[in-house]
């Protein structure tokens, strides 16, 4: 005869594990689906960078730099503004390194986004620098480039294709990235 408290207690035991085989499998498929949205969020890469778009700015002097005046050469964008402690750093660093990348071929501007010629003069009147600086006063250049904040630096190699655009500079890797 079965006693029906040890049949009682084996269908608790086996609901029990029933019941953690079922939380299991519903973690299981949770991390399946999350794992799946978050490979669905990320862009798609493209090969082949993006085309770098033309524009025209005046520097400090009021002479005027198109990029396409620099067709076939590589060229470093460095979008700042003086108020910006990163891009002060920067701005010093790449002052430093402006003998190395004309040595290299790489042209160095430095476009200031979005702020009175006058403030840019002075900042730059007590900080001279060896590279050009291009006033983009409207903003419309860094809106055409997506510049979302500063510093930002544009790479672009000398098909006239943005290979590296971040808010650091790729020290080690710039050569291979630009001059490909």
């Amino acid at each position: 005869m079965i006693n029906p408290v040890r049949n009682t207690e084996a269908l608790r035991e086996k609901n029990k594990v029933s019941n953690g085989v079922k939380k299991i499998n519903l973690v299981v498929l949770f991390l399946v689906l999350v794992q799946n949205f978050l490979f669905a969020a990320q862009p798609l890469r493209n090969e082949t960078p993006e085309r770098a778009s033309n524009f025209t700015l005046l520097d400090l002097e009021n002479k005027q730099f198109s990029l396409s005046d620099f067709k076939g050469k590589p060229i470093i964008l460095f979008f700042w503004t003086t108020w910006c402690p990163y891009c002060r750093k920067e701005l010093k660093q790449l002052d430093t390194m402006h003998t190395q990348f004309l040595r290299d071929g790489v042209e160095l501007v430095a476009i200031n986004v979005e702020e009175p010629v006058d403030k840019v003069q002075k900042f730059i009147g007590n900080y001279p620098f060896s590279f050009r600086v291009l006033l983009d006063t409207d903003g419309k250049v860094a809106q055409a480039y997506g510049i979302l904040g500063v510093p930002t630096y544009n790479l672009i190699n000398k098909e006239g294709r943005i290979v590296f655009d971040n808010h650091y500079f790729p020290q080690k890797e710039y050569k291979d990235l630009i001059l490909k």
